[in-house]
C-alpha cells in the first residue's frame, strides 16, 4: 500500500520552487523509509533545472531542483543539489527548467511516461530543425561520444528504491504524481500550445512564442 495518501496533498509552489524541492524531498524520504533498504545501497537522484525564472531563485538559491541520496542504505533529501549526491552513480538529470516544468504536472502511470516521452522527443526534433544545429541545450558528451541529459556517473536504480518510488503509480500515487499534485501552475505556459500530457507544441507557437519558449530554454535565436 501505497505511504503518500494523495487526498492530503496541495499544490505548493512552481516546478523548481523551494517550496516544492523541499515537499518533493519530504515525501521521497516517507517513502523510501518506509521499507528496510540494504547497507550495501549507495545511489543518488539529483534533477538539476537550468535557466529558472529569477522568482524562484530569491534568497541566495544556487540550484532550482532537488536529490534523493541514499548512502550505506540511509536516506536523506533535500531542495538543491549538493555534490556528495553527485559524487554517487545514480540518475542524475540536468535540463533546461522550461523544456520539462510543465508536462511534470501532469498525472499518468506507465502509457503516460511513455507518451510524454513521445512529445518531448518530437519538441526536440522540431526544436532541431527549427534551429537547424544538433543538440540545442549543449549538453555534456557522455562517455559514449553522446549528447545526454544524464550526468555521469550513471547508475541504475536499485530495485528497493525503484518499487519504493513507484508504487501506486498506475493508480495515481507514486513519487512522479505527488511531485504533480505539489506542483502549482507557471505562467509562462499560459497560452502555449502543448500536448495532452502538456509538452509544448514549437510547430505550433507563433514565432514571438517560439522566440520566448527558446529564451525560456537558455537559447538565443
Amino acid at each position: 500500500m501505497p505511504v503518500i495518501d494523495m487526498s492530503e496533498l496541495k499544490p505548493v509552489g512552481e516546478f523548481g520552487s523551494r517550496e516544492w524541492g523541499e515537499a518533493c524531498a519530504e515525501a521521497s524520504i516517507k517513502m523510501l523509509e518506509a521499507i528496510d533498504l540494504p547497507d550495501s545501497i549507495n545511489w543518488a537522484f539529483t534533477e538539476d533545472y537550468t535557466f529558472p525564472p529569477e522568482r524562484l531563485m530569491q534568497d541566495g538559491r544556487t540550484h532550482s531542483g532537488y536529490y534523493i541520496m541514499v548512502k550505506n542504505g540511509k536516506v536523506s533529501a533535500a531542495d538543491g543539489i549538493i555534490k556528495e549526491a553527485l559524487l554517487l552513480p545514480g540518475f542524475h538529470v540536468q535540463l533546461p527548467w522550461a523544456y520539462i516544468a510543465n508536462q511534470s504536472g501532469t498525472l499518468y502511470g506507465k502509457e503516460g511516461q511513455m507518451q510524454r516521452s513521445r512529445d518531448e522527443a518530437a519538441l526536440m526534433a522540431s526544436m532541431i530543425e527549427f534551429l537547424g544545429r544538433e543538440n540545442p541545450f549543449n549538453l555534456p558528451i557522455n562517455s559514449k561520444g553522446e549528447a545526454s541529459y544524464m550526468l555521469e556517473p550513471v547508475g541504475p536504480w536499485p530495485r528497493e528504491v525503484g518499487m519504493a518510488v513507484a508504487d501506486g503509480s498506475e493508480e495515481g500515487n507514486g513519487l512522479h504524481n505527488v511531485a504533480a499534485t505539489l506542483q502549482t501552475k507557471s505562467p509562462e505556459f499560459e497560452g502555449l500550445p502543448v500536448t495532452e500530457m502538456g509538452v509544448p507544441i514549437l510547430t505550433e507557437m507563433t514565432d514571438e512564442q517560439k522566440v520566448s519558449f527558446l529564451s525560456l530554454c537558455g537559447i538565443g535565436v
